[in-house]
């Protein structure tokens, strides 16, 4: 993701400092994109970081919604301290 999006993953390391969650912020620079989320939606640009689920992601599982300084949201699927999907919605480009 750093290299794809090098401005987006700074500012996900820089929201997830924000938000106390100095666990996830180590793993932001080797999150790989595995698969876009293919919704078809206009506005988002979410993207796997690990494998989908086959169905809900069950037990260990939390969102985080965090604020940055762009326009748009982040929000995060986390699963026992490690991320999943990066929801990119109403944000301009990524690339």
């Amino acid at each position: 993701m750093v290299d794809r999006w090098p401005r987006l993953a700074a500012e996900l390391a820089t929201a997830l400092r924000e938000e106390g969650e100095s666990d996830l912020v180590n793993q932001v620079d080797s999150l790989r994109v595995l698969r876009e989320c293919g919704c078809g939606d206009d506005f988002c640009q979410s993207f796997y970081t690990q494998p989908p689920p086959a169905g809900a992601y069950g037990p260990g599982h939390r969102n985080i919604g965090l604020s940055p300084h762009r326009a748009g949201m982040l929000v995060l699927d986390v699963v026992d301290n490690v991320i999943m999907f990066v929801e990119v919605i109403d944000r301009p480009p990524l690339d």
